[in-house]
């Protein structure tokens, strides 16, 4: 009786821990406006939010599909674009607007994978940045509908959220706009973390792997990089409509291809093919131009020489450097 209440404890641990993993991100999510109240600092905590759902949206594709997609950026814009025009061309609301711009996004996710199902590795990496830069080309130059260099002003923020005796929540105020996006790049994290759990996540693992040896077992290789490449455009598509709300100005050079190897290198740097990894590498390479600032251009030297480090001696990111010092400690302190 005893072995098998054990072994029930053991089972439920895993759980515990991303119970509390959970609860932890909801408390600092809360307590992180209250401790930097400066605008500053707030702004930089949206972008964080932003760049967390842009991150592990590629991670969902490049981690755990094994795709190696450089075209986040085109699906970021698309989600901003789509959604801005349907909210100040056709007077659509907000939320109707945002789910038809992730749809969207969504749906050019699947038709690039479509396109590029048969290519792999470099190939799939040229076919996917041709896609961003066809995509910018076309903000660029759309004038009619994009106003293209002009831009597009005065994108007004999500509406107040009125509840039941409680005061109006304005989505103005820079807190509560990041409590929403962190909001929702908390539930996007979730959502992924629960399909990288279920047999879908073993299955693109094992695509990832080998995709032949996959195919051999009676896999649909193809129908999964579809089903990939949708999923994780749809999210950078829900970061897209955020950032319009929040910044109040479109410009296509917001989402030139740099902006897809930013994307790249914060997944690298916290660990592809973890989830929590890329979570991490956005934070850092947020805050860490914000924090390097006071030294001018010399911040990108620093910046550029850290992210040189961690690719040549921690290839797994972050989350390698943390597992290895907490084994570490744990020897040392075992008896």
């Amino acid at each position: 009786m005893s072995s098998a209440a054990g072994t029930i404890g053991m089972a439920l641990a895993p759980l515990r821990s991303r119970r509390a993993a959970y609860l932890f991100a909801a408390v600092a999510i809360a307590l992180l406006p209250l401790v930097f109240t400066d605008t500053y600092w707030r702004t930089n905590l949206i972008v964080c939010a932003l760049n967390v759902m842009l991150a592990i949206g590629l991670d969902f594709v490049l981690g755990y599909a094994g795709q190696l997609n450089l075209g986040q950026s085109a699906f970021y814009g698309l989600g901003a674009y789509v959604s801005t025009l349907l909210i100040m061309r056709l007077g659509i609301p907000f939320w109707l607007a945002f789910v038809a711009a992730v749809a969207f996004a969504g749906f050019a996710g699947v038709v690039l994978s479509l396109f590029a199902m048969r290519l792999r590795g470099h190939y799939l990496a040229i076919a996917s940045l041709g896609f961003a830069v066809i995509t910018y080309q076309i903000l660029l130059n759309w004038i009619s509908l994009t106003q293209g260099p002009l831009g597009i002003y005065a994108i007004p923020p999500p509406p107040a959220l009125a509840l039941p005796g409680l005061p109006v929540i304005g989505f103005r105020n820079l807190a509560n706009l990041f409590y929403l996006v962190a909001g929702f790049a908390l539930l996007a994290y979730f959502l992924l973390d629960q399909l990288i759990r279920s047999p879908i996540g073993e299955t693109l693992t094992a695509i990832r792997e080998d995709e032949v040896s996959a195919a051999s077992l009676g896999i649909n290789c193809a129908a999964w990089k579809v089903f990939a490449f949708g999923v994780g455009s749809a999210v950078g598509g829900a970061a897209g409509c955020f950032y319009a709300s929040f910044v109040g100005t479109l410009v296509p050079d917001a989402f030139f291809i740099t902006e897809s190897f930013t994307i790249l290198a914060m997944v690298v740097v916290g660990g592809m093919g973890t989830l929590i990894g890329p979570v991490w590498g956005a934070i850092l390479l947020t805050v860490l131009p914000e924090l390097l600032r006071e030294i001018g251009d010399l911040r990108l030297v620093v910046y550029g020489v850290a992210l040189t480090l961690v690719v040549l001696f921690m290839p797994g990111g972050i989350v390698q450097a943390a597992r290895l010092t907490l084994g570490r400690l744990r020897r040392a302190a075992a008896p």
